[in-house]
């Protein structure tokens, strides 16, 4: 009844120029209460057809999708939020997924201290490699500025013995020009030569005792004598007490050749050997000439 009431509503609506239903029934409530009167049909069973059926399928399977997926959300909220520090409730999870979630958060942990050590690492070997590379600097800074003090100390030592040499190079050069307006060149060749013989005989002299055997200044015979060794007409060592000690050329000669057959030899075994191949007793020459 209520759905044939629906269909004449609808049809008076859409056609109010029909008379037929307005004269069987003036109003809709006369039409409801004749069809109320009229007895009911035995309901019958609603059979559904085979379409029905797949409806209801497919509705009951998108159902159970949006049931898996709502699941599968809310399981990835709950990871996330155990994964930042938000313990789940025990209600919501079970003991199995709790440890799986406990045994991620420990990789996690793992995993950042294993970083963080690896980071500290790194900076200790850039810091240690830094400390390196000042030291090495401040190391060779050292060394350039004692090589230049070295330099500069050696530079101003060549320079003082160069004009103490120029400055008694010249006494004795004005030592000998006065010399020769006195003695003959004969006389000056004999001086100089008996100079020269005096030492080689007497083997080792203090260079004052030479200088005052001759009138000489100290400095004078000093310088004599190292004219004479750069000439090569004296042969001798000046140590550093003041002694010169003289060399002939038969002598050293010895010394070399002792060298040469020994090959590498110390200094203590070079001493030995120089002192018994190289004499430091006057001559008698000497001694007769100069008593």
């Amino acid at each position: 009844p209520v759905k044939c009431t629906l269909y004449i509503q609808l049809y008076t609506a859409t056609n109010p120029t029909t008379s037929l239903l307005t004269r069987c029934f003036p109003d809709v409530k006369a039409f409801q209460e004749a069809a109320e009167a009229e007895p009911k049909p035995p309901q019958q069973a609603v059979v559904r057809g085979p379409r029905r059926a797949r409806s209801l399928r497919q509705r009951h399977q998108a159902q159970q999708l949006l049931a898996a997926h709502a699941a599968r959300d809310e399981e990835d909220a709950d990871d996330n939020a155990n994964l930042e520090g938000e313990a789940p409730a025990e209600s919501r999870i079970g003991a199995k997924k709790l440890k799986k979630l406990q045994e991620k958060q420990q990789k996690k942990a793992q995993r950042e201290a294993e970083e963080a050590e690896r980071q500290e690492q790194r900076r200790q070997e850039q810091q240690r490699e830094q400390q390196r590379v000042q030291l090495e600097e401040k190391q060779r800074r050292e060394e350039d500025r004692q090589a230049e003090d070295e330099l500069r100390l050696r530079e101003e030592q060549e320079r003082k013995e160069e004009e103490e040499y120029q400055r008694l190079k010249e006494e004795f050069c004005v030592e000998d020009e006065g010399a020769d307006e006195v003695l003959s060149e004969q006389e000056s060749q004999n001086l100089l030569q008996d100079f020269i013989d005096y030492i080689m005989h007497m083997k080792v002299v203090v260079l004052e005792d030479v200088a005052s055997h001759f009138g000489l200044k100290t400095q004078e015979a000093i310088l004599r004598i190292h004219t004479l060794l750069a000439e090569g007409r004296l042969t001798g060592i000046v140590d550093d007490r003041g002694k010169f000690i003289a060399v002939t050329p038969e002598e050293l000669d010895a010394v070399a050749d002792f060298i040469r057959k020994r090959g590498r030899l110390s200094m203590s075994e070079l001493s030995r050997a120089a002192a018994s191949l190289i004499s430091l007793q006057p001559t008698s020459s000497c001694l007769q000439g100069h008593t």
